[in-house]
């Protein structure tokens, strides 16, 4: 995908595929890449909306190149969002195009600064407001903290494209296809669900009010920084986020377990057993120790019942398991059923943390509490068994 992609007659995708980064944000696993999507607007004036990363510019080059020729030059780069990901080529770009004008609101204004040292030919514009490139009108609407303060959209009002930043997009390299009716959107639901999770999940009260905004938007196409376009549905990932934000579930569990010799990994199966035996066929374990924390808080966030089960490691809670519900304590999620375990040997810890952990968050706790002396006995698997049932019940 060397040239431009259409998206209407004037509106192109030029964004690049990124298969190299292991880590998005130096965190997140990327097993199958990701996108980095800006889009040419080419009217009487032509404007770019977003960059992309540092590294990917002469690709980038190319595809400008590819809609607007070599001697045409570049009015305006609207920036929605000031991470590296979407700007990191703005100043080789200023360099290439000395004349544009930057638009953004007044906090892109200073993170350009910070940034990059670029403080000349700015343009700020407030939320609401229009720029004018012929046939084409550009409105901006401010989503602050979705999931950066100066975070906004831009909406093309004749062609009715929303440009929405980080806003409805996901993980996963665009291969081949690069529109919603081209691709397997069920592969990338889940890594728009494991992008909102983790990066944008903390920030659902803001998430909210800027659906608020785009539900009043006369929308033929969504046009995210990340993933695929959305033309064929366009409404169907706001659906998504607007579930999502609301901390709304499927009815299904997510096991999770610490385990280090097996004996807690066991607790963990006769929970899941119990549930199966109950009718609940959505039941997902992870090791902890083995299942990245991002594939971890997507499934809970995607599913109602929550267990968690641990073993004890000098006298605290174990590493892994303690990573988990740190995250979660950060991401504040809401409305899970959650059951909880713990083992020890020779210093009790695991439960008691955990205990704490379920008390200190907005979550319904199911019991039994399951604590067993180093390996269970068939008692304790019975009490196993009947915390799985009574996670069924709560559900």
């Amino acid at each position: 995908m060397h040239g431009g992609i259409a998206i209407t007659k004037d509106i192109h995708w030029i964004g690049v595929n990124d298969r190299e980064t292991d880590l998005f944000e130096a965190i997140w696993p990327l097993p199958r890449g990701v996108s980095y999507n800006t889009y040419c607007v080419a009217d009487q004036k032509t404007a770019l909306i977003d960059t992309v990363k540092n590294g990917y510019f002469p690709q980038f080059l190319e595809k400008i190149r590819s809609i607007l020729g070599k001697g045409r030059k570049i009015d305006y780069l609207v920036i929605n969002h000031m991470e590296p990901d979407h700007s990191g080529a703005v100043k080789v770009l200023r360099e290439s195009f000395p004349d544009v004008t930057i638009v953004g609101n007044a906090k892109t204004k200073d993170l350009l600064a910070n940034f990059y040292g670029l403080t000349e030919n700015f343009l700020v514009v407030k939320d609401g407001e229009e720029l004018d490139l012929g046939r084409h009108k550009l409105r901006f609407h401010f989503i602050p903290m979705v999931h950066w303060p100066e975070t906004m959209v831009c909406y093309d009002e004749t062609d009715k494209v929303l440009f929405s930043s980080d806003a409805f997009g996901g993980f996963g390299s665009l291969d081949g296809g690069v529109f919603d009716d081209e691709v397997d959107m069920s592969y990338y639901e889940d890594e728009i669900l494991r992008y909102f999770s983790n990066i944008v999940g903390r920030y659902s009260f803001q998430v909210q009010k800027a659906i608020k905004k785009v539900r009043t938007l006369d929308l033929n196409v969504i046009a995210p920084a990340h993933g695929p376009i959305l033309r064929k549905h366009p409404w169907h990932v706001v659906d998504l986020y607007d579930k999502w934000s609301r901390h709304e579930a499927e009815k299904g569990v997510v096991v999770v377990y610490g385990s280090m010799y097996g004996n807690t990994k066991a607790m963990a199966e006769e929970i899941a057993r119990a549930l199966a035996e109950e009718g609940i066929e959505k039941v997902i374990l992870h090791d902890i120790s083995r299942s990245h924390v991002s594939f971890v808080i997507r499934d809970i966030w995607k599913f109602r019942g929550l267990v968690l089960a641990s073993c004890t490691y000098n006298t605290e809670l174990f590493p892994p398991m303690q990573a988990l519900t740190s995250a979660l304590q950060n991401k504040m999620l809401k409305n899970r059923v959650l059951g909880i375990c713990g083992s020890y040997s020779w210093s009790k810890g695991a439960l008691a943390a955990l205990l704490q952990f379920g008390e200190k968050g907005d979550w319904e706790i199911v019991g039994p509490h399951v604590e067993v002396c180093s390996a269970p006995t068939q008692e304790d698997l019975e009490s196993c068994r009947e915390l799985g049932r009574n996670i069924a019940a709560a559900l």
